[in-house]
């Protein structure tokens, strides 16, 4: 009821009033599919003996491979290698867990709620993801999303992927809308960089990333899942907000 400027909103989202698009990021935002990843990664390293056979505990997942590109797990994993060898073990992983995601991938918890709210508004959507298009238009296409994406935005097809902003960027371009009336979904603290960097406020749903550093990386509003209330109380702000603008402002 109170008839602050939109600037002193406490939500970050309603500054963004009228909205124009919504972005979202795939994996760990959408679907839960970082284990899937992480079980494909230890076998695969499990099968050359890395780390002494030992596997890679989580931990080391989060810390070298959620939420990069292929090309920075590749360094990060095989730091001796030529490149060229790592992406080929990465592609080698990305078959196995496309075989593991068909059987096994679920959405993040109310995600279909979420969906239904941006197609009630009317909203233009993308996805914008390091993964490679193959594996982002499958995991759409499991989640029954094809038809709700107008673009799919991979990293790898980019200047440079997240955490640049380049993804996000040309998301915008894509859907011809503005940074400023756009906002994102993300769930890992490189693609909420990439996100903040882009210019727009970033949701981060707190998967399997740490609280801290995604708060870190800058997100506007971290979620447990899309039946959060923090989540709810923000998208009823802009609910309101957008009412106003409708009744001329009063």
């Amino acid at each position: 009821t109170s008839m602050a400027p939109t600037a002193g909103l406490l939500n970050p989202l309603a500054a963004t009033v009228p909205v124009e698009a919504v972005l979202f990021d795939i994996d760990g935002t959408l679907c839960d599919s970082d284990p899937l990843h992480h079980i494909a990664f230890q076998e695969l390293l499990l099968a050359i003996g890395y780390n002494n056979g030992v596997p890679i505990d989580d931990e080391f997942f989060i810390n070298n491979i959620a939420g990069r590109s292929d090309a920075e797990a590749a360094q990060n994993l095989f730091p001796d290698w030529p490149l060229e060898k790592g992406l080929k073990f990465l592609e080698d992983k990305d078959v196995k867990y496309r075989s593991l995601a068909m059987e096994h991938l679920e959405p993040v918890k109310g995600l279909h709620k979420l969906v239904q709210w941006v197609k009630d508004h009317g909203y233009k959507r993308a996805a914008v993801t390091n993964a490679p298009r193959i594996n982002a238009e499958l995991m759409i296409k499991l989640l029954g999303l094809s038809d709700f994406f107008q673009a799919v935005i991979v990293g790898g097809e980019c200047e440079k992927p997240k955490p640049a902003p380049f993804p996000y960027l040309k998301a915008l371009k894509e859907l011809e809308v503005s940074a400023a009336h756009t906002f994102i979904f993300e769930d890992s603290a490189s693609g909420t960089r990439a996100g903040v960097a882009a210019g727009m406020p970033v949701v981060a749903v707190s998967t399997r990333n740490p609280e801290k550093s995604l708060q870190e990386a800058g997100a506007a509003l971290i979620i447990s899942d899309y039946e959060d209330q923090k989540l709810w109380n923000a998208l009823e702000e802009i609910n309101r907000e957008e009412a106003k603008l409708k009744n001329g402002g009063a």
